[in-house]
């Protein structure tokens, strides 16, 4: 053959692949990620249904209770149970051991002064509130609110 008799053609490149449909790992890694964003929102929402519910039971049964002193009773009530959750032997703290324990878990930063609410605040209402005959309820109030953040916190709904 002779040199002009050759026919030559330029290299041709191959097409490049189309982004559809993408390869098997990125299926798997799509479906990884949206299992991961439904768990996380079946997670979030179910901590949150369990919160309405636990503040629903504070609520109806503090609102239960016909009068302040009952009022203040359940209140004490439920922080008792509440607190078996966190130690076995908190509900049979009495007077002013119970009210330093209650302060005790307070949340607090790192070297902050530990909080006397339950002490010297609106919860020493809680030694001897279920058993006055008259009790403002204006203090009822106050301890409800103090006590709901208390028991929210030993629920682990917080």
């Amino acid at each position: 053959m002779a040199a002009g008799g050759l026919v030559l053609r330029d290299i041709h490149a191959t097409a490049t692949p189309s982004w559809w449909p993408p390869a098997p790992g990125w299926w798997v890694l799509a479906g990884v990620a949206i299992a991961a964003i439904v768990l996380l929102a079946w997670w979030r929402a179910r901590a949150r249904r369990r919160r309405v519910a636990i503040v629903r039971l504070f609520d109806h049964q503090v609102e239960a209770a016909p009068t302040p002193p009952q009022q203040v009773a359940a209140i004490s009530e439920l922080l008792r149970r509440a607190a078996r959750r966190r130690d076995a032997a908190a509900d049979t703290l009495q007077g002013e051991a119970w009210l330093l324990h209650l302060d005790a878990a307070t949340k607090r930063p790192r070297k902050a002064p530990m909080r006397t609410d339950f002490s010297q605040g609106p919860g020493r209402l809680l030694l001897d509130g279920g058993f006055r005959r008259d009790v403002d309820p204006a203090e009822v109030d106050a301890l409800r609110a103090l006590a709901r953040e208390r028991f929210l916190q030993w629920m682990d709904a917080t």
